[in-house]
């Protein structure tokens, strides 16, 4: 498929919830999308203000889909670690809790006077992007597409949204069916309904240069076609595998050397321990990709050929999740930032998915390889239509 003309789209607009130093916000501008971020980490918005992104430094919980009234498309990544948490049984209550959360607010039920007596206040804070979704859809004005993402521990909360969303306008059909209204059983049908995609992706079969796994959700206004996953455009690592071996129509996945730019070979050794034990730690040779980058990222020992040792930069620790070389990591904590957010060329796939689109690698690779003060300054986030980022990142049709 030939790559669409620039200019050829409407301005699409996103409000991104839980929004971190702007993984999901990065890729947005590569695609032309004007995105504005909500955001309560103070360090995290100093890196967005640093990096020149459109954020409100506030608690998700006290705004909705009325103060962001261009947005058409709703994206996030809510905490995660109330049910993800080890122990004795609290992860899976926790998750059951959620669960039950989803599956009435989906029936129309308020639930959130009810989250206010809860231990953990983040175990709320996972239900907010279904929240701000559903009232969209009562004020009507819903999102043309949603797009989530989080650890996969979180997948059985995408498949409950999945229920929720798709459901949501079923209850007018059966009123309508139960009152021999035939006219209106028949407007109500070709009313646009969600149709959702979920499941588990693999970081480095999208030219990450790190064996991460993010489970997403896709949903999509429509009157019939269901969204799709982006498909991967690079083999998956795997341990004592070649990486030239493996599907021919695929690319190799990206190396830690290619990715941070260190010539010399090198080890990365884990900050931590594998398996319960905390004296084997993980190990990933330079022409490997990195293992899964957390918010520890930077106190991971980098031990060289000759033996000595260093660590990574903030701005090498950013290359492993495909930020730019030169974005302004700002503010205290900022491995916690880098490990937290989303891999921005990861999102670019997932985001290009949600709107119908599919990146052209080529031109993709060139946006990952680029510099953000330039992209910036050169085409700012507000002005730039879909297709178009001084021809820097081409779509296709799916």
């Amino acid at each position: 498929m030939t790559a669409e003309p620039p200019n050829t789209l409407e301005q699409v607009h996103m409000v991104d919830l839980f929004a971190g130093p702007g993984g999901l916000d990065v890729a947005a501008h590569w695609l032309g999308v004007t995105v504005e971020g909500v955001e309560w980490d103070d360090d995290a918005c100093e890196t967005r203000e640093a990096a020149g992104l459109r954020t409100l430094h506030a608690d998700v919980r006290g705004y909705g889909p009325g103060n962001f009234p261009k947005a058409t498309v709703l994206a996030g990544g809510p905490p995660c670690q109330t049910y993800t948490v080890a122990g004795r049984g609290e992860g899976r209550r926790a998750l059951e809790t959620v669960l039950g959360y989803v599956k009435r607010m989906g029936a129309g039920h308020d639930v959130r006077p009810e989250l206010d007596t809860l231990d953990d206040e983040r175990t709320g804070l996972v239900l907010e992007p279904l929240r701000w979704a559903i009232e969209a859809w009562q004020a009507g004005r819903p999102y043309e597409a949603i797009v989530l993402e989080q650890v996969p521990a979180v997948l059985p909360v995408w498949l409950a949204y999945k229920d929720a969303l798709e459901g949501l306008g079923e209850e007018g059909l059966k009123e309508s069916g139960q009152s021999g209204d035939s006219e209106r059983v028949t407007a109500v049908q070709e009313k646009p309904k969600y149709r959702v995609a979920c499941g588990i992706l693999h970081t480095e079969e999208f030219g990450v240069p790190q064996t991460r796994k993010r489970a997403i959700l896709i949903a999509r206004l429509t009157n019939g076609d269901v969204p799709r996953l982006p498909e991967p455009t690079h083999r998956r690592y795997r341990k004592g595998v070649k990486r030239t071996e493996g599907d021919p129509v695929l690319r190799e996945w990206v190396t830690m050397a290619e990715a941070t730019g260190i010539s010399r070979s090198f080890k990365v050794v884990s900050n931590y321990g594998t398996g319960g034990d905390p004296k084997a730690r993980g190990e990933r040779k330079s022409a490997e990709p990195a293992a899964t980058v957390t918010g520890k990222v930077t106190r991971n020992r980098v031990v060289m050929a000759d033996g000595t040792e260093d660590r990574f930069t903030p701005a090498q620790a950013g290359r492993l999740q495909t930020f730019p070389k030169d974005y302004p990591w700002s503010g205290k904590a900022v491995g916690q930032q880098i490990g937290n957010a989303i891999p921005p060329r990861l999102a670019v796939h997932v985001l290009a998915a949600a709107l119908g689109r599919k990146p052209v690698e080529e031109s993709l690779d060139s946006a990952v390889k680029g510099n953000w003060t330039v992209t910036r300054e050169s085409c700012p986030v507000e002005t730039v239509p879909l297709t178009a980022e001084a021809e820097q990142l081409d779509l296709t049709r799916l």
